[in-house]
């Protein structure tokens, strides 16, 4: 199991985070035996199909510079632009499998790992540069690993190559029997077939190397457990942190819904654990709102408040108990508490006039009725 330089066991696995920084700097999982098989495949096939038409181009053009005019050898610019134009007619003749070969040495790497380009991949790394650490790194099980890798490769292209040459024998030898452009052309298909089985070799190699670097690369991300610690307070905050901006929200919105308490109509009270804030609009379609409510010190600083600025506060624990549990802030109250908020804002406006001098004092409130689902 790896360690860390604390000398902690790596036992969990990379979290998001660990995984997205490291792509960050560049460290992803890349396999350059994928990327060989990816540009020897594409050349293989590419002379393949390409082939005969480039062996026709190439051998025109290999008449071209053999068939020189008698007047031509005495021009001082002849030589120079048949130079030219023979470079000119390779490099069209050659064009599209160097095209072929830099989209495959391009599209390979992003087989495995994805497209990257990161800035911090290419900063200078002066631990590098020690030599201590280089001897490390010669020695460790990795290059143990890259040894014997290759020492594999070795030996599978080797009898794949034993094979092609055992199976391409005769075709070799018949060679010497043809014609020079008969022979030209059965070279290349020779040697195109042959680099495909050379290259069908290297998808072995590849299929190994490729599940090995996805392992190593995870295995070097692994985290130890106080790291997965340290990474969650860092993204989440620390708990006293976390705590205290939760304190001051909460103080925030209660200042917020004290503010609204002396735009109430009425508020009702358990008389002491509860207190709730109503407000009701005649000229609004909707059902009485609740502005405030509390429980404790919050009930106690809500009935404060209503009598400083001269709410009525009535006291009905049921009916406190039912719309403190039923409704949230800012929303219109149950349908099934109509009636018993109803009962109340009567009495609260009979009261008001009463306070005006233009009626008679009302009578002591009946208990509103709670429905059954809605007591508590």
């Amino acid at each position: 199991m790896a360690e860390s330089d604390s000398g902690q066991e790596r036992t969990e696995e990379p979290t998001g985070k660990r995984l997205q920084e490291s792509r960050d700097k560049g460290q992803v999982a890349r396999s350059r035996e994928l990327n060989t098989l990816a540009v020897v495949m594409v050349a293989a096939v590419g002379l393949l199909i390409l082939g005969p038409a480039m062996v026709q181009k190439l051998m025109n053009i290999m008449s071209f510079n053999f068939s020189i005019e008698r007047e031509a050898l005495y021009s001082n610019d002849s030589m120079g632009l048949h130079l030219f134009a023979s470079v000119g007619e390779g490099l069209q003749v050659l064009g599209p499998l160097f095209f072929l070969l830099l989209v495959a040495s391009i599209v390979g790497p992003v087989l495995l790992g994805g497209w990257l380009f990161s800035i911090k991949s290419l900063a200078p790394k002066f631990e590098r540069m020690n030599p201590l650490a280089g001897l490390k790194r010669m020695f460790s099980l990795k290059a143990l690993i890259e040894l014997l890798k290759a020492l594999g490769k070795f030996l599978v292209v080797l009898g794949a190559a034993l094979l092609v040459l055992h199976l391409r024998t005769e075709d070799l030898l018949s060679m010497g029997q043809e014609s020079l452009q008969s022979a030209i052309v059965h070279c290349a298909w020779v040697l195109a077939s042959s680099l495909i089985i050379l290259s069908a070799s290297l998808i072995l190699i590849a299929a190994v190397d490729v599940p090995f670097q996805l392992w190593d690369h995870k295995q070097k991300l692994r985290m130890t457990k106080q790291e997965v610690k340290d990474e969650f307070k860092d993204s989440e905050g620390k708990p006293e942190v976390k705590g205290r901006i939760r304190q001051l929200q909460r103080e925030m919105a209660e200042r917020r819904m004290m503010d609204k308490v002396p735009q109430a109509d009425v508020v009702i009270t358990n008389p002491t654990h509860f207190a709730v804030a109503l407000k009701y609009d005649p000229l609004a379609t909707g059902a009485p709102v609740l502005l405030a409510k509390g429980a404790d010190l919050v009930a106690q600083r809500i009935r404060e408040v209503a009598s400083e600025n001269q709410i009525v506060v009535l006291e009905s624990a049921p009916l406190a108990r039912a719309v403190f549990y039923s409704t949230e802030l800012d929303r219109e109250i149950p349908a099934g508490l109509y009636l018993a908020v109803a009962q109340v804002l009567a009495y609260v406006f009979q009261l008001r006039q009463f306070r005006a001098g233009q009626g008679k004092r009302p009578g002591p409130m009946p208990e509103p009725p709670i429905p059954d689902d809605l007591k508590r």
